[in-house]
């Protein structure tokens, strides 16, 4: 091999183990971001969709009891596991109306916008969807629908 392609596999190799250190950085468990005593109950308009990994958001005008509306920002699964589960840009429309059951994020902070980790998604004819991220170390509150139960329950 010449000095040249020596170099250029050494660029390439490390430019991907940089990638990949990014992609890996970017992910966390659950419990590092999300409070699972600190369940929220999400209703209102889908505002904005980001179909991007390790995990897509879905923004949305949340109604507030009062009837003024909250930002809320709630991530998902992947986006290929959340088309796996039948969640796509068509069924995620901006506009739509949804209902979000999940867990606040443990920072409380909601500047630009309150964060939570979505467990369900509601439409408005009742078709329900799991939006999770498994295996993260979210709560076994049964909304995922491939999750072995527990030994003993």
């Amino acid at each position: 091999m010449s000095l040249r392609t020596t170099l250029l596999a050494c660029s390439v190799a490390a430019s991907a183990a940089c990638a990949a250190l990014g992609a890996a950085y970017a992910h966390h468990a659950f419990s590092a971001e999300f409070d699972a005593n600190a369940p929220v109950l999400l209703r209102g308009e889908i505002t904005r969709v980001e179909w991007v990994n390790p995990h897509a958001w879905v923004h949305l005008a949340a109604e507030e009891e009062d009837g003024t509306t909250t930002a809320w920002m709630v991530e998902g699964g992947t986006p290929n596991t959340l088309l796996r589960n039948g969640l796509n840009r068509n069924t995620l429309k901006i506009g739509t109306e949804i209902i979000v059951r999940g867990y606040q994020s443990k920072d409380r902070i909601c500047e630009p916008a309150c964060k939570a980790n979505g467990r369900d998604i509601t439409f408005t004819d009742g078709n329900k969807i799991f939006m999770g991220s498994s295996g993260t170390g979210a709560p076994r509150d049964g909304a995922d629908p491939t999750e072995r139960p527990r030994r003993g329950n």
